[in-house]
This record gives structure tokens, sequence and C-alpha cells, in this order.
């Protein structure tokens, strides 16, 4: 086995060893799933880590209301094939309910207000433990968590309380309240990422291969035509030949253009761009802290 493979198996191990860790250290964990591709590999992994038997956790998706179609029929047709239970966060019904307030404007999206309806999720389910697919290489704020993530009652995270993981010992010591958000994948890059879904063959959405697509361009950020955003008068929508390297709300969601229509092609892709994944994210530009704000507060 050459070093690239031997790689991608030691980051796989280095999964499974924490996923099982989390299986054995608290009574009711969860994997938080987008249906990105990072959730997809985490839910995957843990698959592989407690195969033959099911994965012991639910899934947990925080729906916008604002999804991509493409990521909702992926999602409910991977469910049926694990045979997981699946448990939905409703950011619709969490603003029909006056407990959300919907943002207006051009620039308005419903991303931000996942923090509350997770929050909402994880105390109706009593989950000790969030498994989810952030990684350190994604944006700076995320480089500072661990793979155990301490939250307060108030499901906040304090950069400032990390605590030390040294030879793998992870501690899970808590509070009645507190949970933990835990990353198993921390230590993988997205190359990593694409390199093992080639590897194994993993099925992801069509969203992350080429293809045509009605968008329209504002602040030199591709995105998809869509009845959630108001457009300005100026921007005038065309077919584009796009792919996304990221999923998520589609108001905030960029794509790229590419003729990558396989994952072979989507890794040369990777391979050779100088722009960074979360660079099509608008959520992330907000303001220069948007990403470690939205944690201190709860979100993913």
């Amino acid at each position: 086995m050459n070093y690239h493979l031997n790689h991608l198996k030691e980051l796989e191990s280095e999964s499974i060893f924490v996923i099982r860790e989390v299986a054995s250290q608290f009574e009711n964990p969860v994997i938080l799933f987008s249906g990105g591709k990072d959730s997809i590999l985490l839910t995957y992994l843990a698959q592989k880590a407690f195969y033959p038997a099911r994965i012991p956790c639910p899934l947990l998706h925080i729906d916008t209301g604002h999804n991509f179609s493409e990521t909702l029929e992926f999602r409910d047709r991977l469910v049926d094939q694990l045979g997981v239970k699946l448990i939905v966060g409703s950011v619709q019904e969490a603003i029909d309910q006056g407990r959300a307030t919907e943002e207006k404007g051009y620039n308005a999206s419903r991303n931000i207000l996942q923090t509350q309806v997770l929050l909402d999720s994880l105390e109706k389910g009593k989950y000790d433990a969030a498994m989810g697919g952030g990684r350190r290489d994604e944006e700076k704020a995320r480089a500072k968590e661990r793979f155990f993530s301490h939250r307060d009652e108030f499901g906040q995270w304090d950069p400032k309380n990390q605590r030390p993981e040294l030879w793998n010992l992870f501690n899970s010591r808590k509070h009645i309240g507190e949970h933990f958000r835990v990353f198993p994948i921390s230590n993988w890059t997205e190359l990593d990422v694409w390199q093992y879904l080639l590897m194994e063959k993993v099925e992801l959405p069509s969203l992350y291969f080429s293809h045509q697509r009605d968008c329209f361009v504002r602040d030199n950020v591709i995105y998809a035509d869509s009845e959630f955003i108001r457009k300005r008068p100026e921007e005038k929508v065309e077919r584009m030949q796009v792919r996304f390297r990221t999923i998520g709300d589609m108001t905030c969601t960029g794509a790229v253009a590419s003729e990558a229509d396989t994952l072979e092609e989507v890794v040369k892709e990777i391979t050779v761009s100088r722009v960074t994944e979360r660079g099509t994210r608008a959520d992330d530009k907000r303001s220069e802290t948007a990403m470690e704000d939205r944690k201190k507060q709860g979100y993913f």
C-alpha cells in the first residue's frame, strides 16, 4: 500500500476510534447530518465502526426549509438504506411558533436560525453528545476546537475552555444540562475527504458534480436561482455549468463554475484550486469572526 493510501487509512482508523469512544463514553449520542459530503463521510465511517450492527444512534438534520431538493432526496434515500432513525428539526416550525425571526432584505438567510433549532432539538432528545463533520482546515474558528468540544448548559462554546487531549485520552465529564460536540474527522482536509470518497466509491448528492442550473451572480458568488432568494433588479438569471463544493441553505451557498462531473475530476479540480472550500459561503463573510460568533451561540 502506498503512502497515499496509508494516510487515508490512518485517518479512517483515527475517526473510527473517536466514534467508538463516543459510543462508549456517552449515553445518548446523535450524528448531526446536513446532507453535505462531510456528514455523509461521518455517517459512512460510523457504519464501518459498528458493522455488521446498525449505527446505534439517530441522525439529526436541521431543515431550514430552504434546502436543495437534491439534498433532501439523498438524505431520505440514505436513511432508508441504513435503517437508522432520522430526527428533523424544522426552522420553519420555529418561525411559525415565534421562536425564531425571519431575516428581511436581499441578503436574508435562515442559516443563523439553525442555532436555536439545533439547541432545542438536542435538549428535546436529551442528547449528551452530538457528532459532526467539522474539520479544522475549514475555517479558523474550527481550528481552535479539539475532538471533544465541551458545551455549557446554554449550548455555548468557550474557546478558552478547551480540555487537553493527550495520547488519545478524551475527557467527557460534564455537569447536568451540558453536552459535547464531537468532531471525528477533525484532522481530515477537504482533499483527504474527496480522495477517501473516491477510494471507497461513496455515493454523493448530484449537486457536487457539474450540471446545468439557472444561476445569478452576487458579490462575485454564483447562487442558484431560487424562490427563497430575493434578487436585485440588476441581477440577471442565466444558465450556467456549475457544481457545489459545500452544501447548505440555498440562500448562503454559492456554486463554482466547473466541468468536473466525476469523483476523479473533482479530486483533480480540488488539488489545484486556490479558493477555500468555504469561500463560496456567504454566511462566513458577514464579519471577520462570523463563524466563531455563531459557534459561541451554540452553532455547529
